[in-house]
């Protein structure tokens, strides 16, 4: 009578107990007796209880390692680089991918280690900045080679961090400021030079202005000494010497230039000889100075 009871109550537990579900996204091993059976999928399944048991569940996601790695570049600076890789268990190899290691995260790392410490020392610090994406890309090949015979695919391999020795990067921070500063030395140097050609430039158009300023002005003042000239002969009625023209042109210039001393200097006075003799005397000196400097040219 007691068998009777219990039957049913053991009946159940078996049933219950051979039923399996898998997630999604996973894949179950089911062993017999200690060896590898079958492989279930997704869902709803059965086992014999007691003679099989799921081994376990591997999962089909895309999983990511992050590896950090301490290495020395070509130029002999050390620095820490930041591996990212992302990996699945292949459906087709879900054997290999639970039996043959014990820990696929201590595999990776392994090989990361491995490909990333034979490749840096190759290149200088600069050069690994350059080519991260090509060391990334050497990584992914290496492990791709490796973990596809213990039923890993490698999807991508990144270098998502280059972290050079403190005193390293404050190094290269100064160079970069000098570089920096001495460009801008130098376009301060070219925009000065710019400066100072164009107020050459305009200083000489100032000059060539001026010069020709004073040219158009002795023009017209001989021009009006001419028509003043033949005034006076009509009005004397005798000749007047080349002498004496020069003599009036030399005396209006000299008191147009006493002129613009006391309008344009700094001074407002100007120190002439004022006794009755100054004006003749005043002529005599620059009609000397002209005969000096004609006598001059002559040699």
């Amino acid at each position: 009578m007691d068998t009777l009871i219990f039957l049913p109550i053991i009946i159940i537990i078996l049933l219950a107990s051979s039923i399996v579900i898998i997630p999604q996204q996973r894949m179950g091993i089911v062993e017999r007796l200690g060896k590898y059976n079958r492989i279930l999928g997704p869902g709803l399944h059965f086992r014999i209880p007691i003679v099989e048991r799921v081994a376990g569940k591997e999962s089909i996601r895309i999983r990511q390692l992050d590896v950090p790695v301490e290495t020395k570049t070509q130029d002999n600076v050390f620095v820490n680089l930041g591996v990212s890789v992302q990996f699945l268990a292949i459906s087709d190899k879900i054997f290999d991918a639970f039996y043959k290691l014990t820990d696929v995260n201590s595999q990776i790392t392994s090989y990361v280690y491995d490909v990333v410490r034979a490749e840096v020392p190759k290149k200088t610090l600069d050069k690994v900045f350059e080519t991260k994406d090509e060391l990334a890309q050497t990584i992914k090949e290496e492990l791709s080679d490796s973990m596809d015979d213990f039923g890993y695919s490698i999807v991508k391999s990144l270098i998502t961090d280059i972290d050079p020795d403190q005193n390293v990067k404050d190094a290269m921070n100064r160079i970069n400021a000098t570089a920096r500063l001495r460009v801008a030395a130098e376009n301060e140097a070219e925009a000065e030079k710019i400066r100072q050609v164009k107020s050459a430039e305009a200083e000489a158009e100032a000059k060539k202005l001026q010069g020709k300023g004073v040219a158009e002005q002795r023009a017209a003042i001989i021009e009006g000494f001419k028509a003043s000239i033949g005034d006076l002969k009509e009005v004397t009625g005798s000749d007047v010497k080349t002498q004496d023209v020069m003599n009036m042109v030399m005396m209006v210039q000299y008191f147009d230039a006493l002129r613009d001393i006391g309008t344009t200097g700094e001074n407002n006075a100007v120190l002439i000889p004022y006794g009755a003799g100054g004006s003749n005397e005043i002529l005599q000196q620059m009609t000397q100075a002209m005969l000096a400097s004609e006598q001059v040219k002559g040699k």
